[in-house]
């Protein structure tokens, strides 16, 4: 069973896109044991649950994303 970590972000720490992939490293996960890598946009409402392992990444509080290029 999983914990259901939650994982807070900062704006940089988001791809281009306004994302992330899970597993990650910030989760404190080994990605050889884990599961597929899964894209979630949290830019879009500030926070994104992996469908495989429940692991919620958000932004910090007081975090904005830039639309700016």
């Amino acid at each position: 069973m999983s914990t259901n970590a939650v994982v807070e972000l900062l704006a940089k720490e988001l791809n281009h896109q306004g994302g992330v992939f899970c597993p990650s490293p910030k989760a404190d996960m080994k990605l050889w044991n884990s599961h597929p890598k899964v894209y979630l946009d949290v830019a879009r409402t500030g926070e994104a649950k992996c469908p495989y392992c429940g692991t919620v990444y958000r932004l910090k509080a007081g975090e904005a994303v830039s639309s700016r290029h």
